[in-house]
């Protein structure tokens, strides 16, 4: 495959935040490692001979590749693979457990390959919110029947059930009109008059329920 250095150089650079970067050890083909830093940009890993460089020393094609975790002379060490075996295969070192997991993982995804398996994936998981999703349920409208009278038992109804609903709310025990409790009366007179008032309110919702 034929590349345009200088395109390649271009986007290598480019200002735009790269998929992942840092400081790699990358093996030479005598054994002997150095330290690079690398840009990975889709799926085209770049190395450069320092952070501060403004051409890449080269280009990893990261198309269809494996990578593997290896065994070597220096810690946290994997390997980039190529299935058909023409291609070379480069060992490289991250810095820190962390590193090498985040480059692993960032370099296991810079394909289109990975890119299209994951765009069948969630077009699957539409197609399969599409067919299930329910029907949107309305929003319950608010019953405001008209207001009663009072009864004549001081009794009022809070709300109105709707006739021949049986989804409406229970009937909440209706309010009665008293007057307020005397102001700065002891505590036990308090107990008592409030104990009348919740006994009054009570008989007249019983009374309420066991009307038709």
């Amino acid at each position: 495959m034929k590349l345009n250095e200088r395109s390649l150089a271009s986007y290598a650079t480019s200002p735009a935040p790269a998929d992942s970067q840092g400081f790699l050890l990358q093996r030479g083909r005598h054994a002997a490692y150095q330290r690079r830093w690398f840009v990975l940009r889709g799926n085209m890993l770049f190395y450069f001979e320092d952070a501060a460089s403004r051409e890449p020393a080269g280009v990893i094609v990261l198309e269809g590749c494996t990578v593997e975790l290896v065994e070597a002379a220096v810690e946290f060490a994997f390997a980039v693979r190529f299935p058909d075996g023409r291609a070379r295969a480069y060992q490289l070192a991250a810095e820190s457990q962390a590193g090498l997991e985040r480059w692993v993982k960032a370099l296991s995804r810079a394909s289109v390959q990975y890119l299209r398996v994951v765009l069948r994936e969630l077009e699957r998981q539409l197609a399969a919110v599409q067919a299930g999703a329910p029907a949107p349920v309305p929003a319950p409208r608010r019953l405001r029947p008209p207001p009663t009278k009072a009864k004549d038992n001081g009794c009022a109804v809070w709300y109105a059930e709707p006739p021949g609903d049986p989804q409406a709310p229970p009937r909440p025990p209706p309010r009665r009109r008293t007057l307020a409790p005397p102001q700065g009366a002891p505590f036990a007179q308090l107990h008592e008059w409030y104990g009348r008032e919740v006994g009054a309110l009570r008989a007249c919702w019983q009374e309420s329920r066991a009307r038709p």
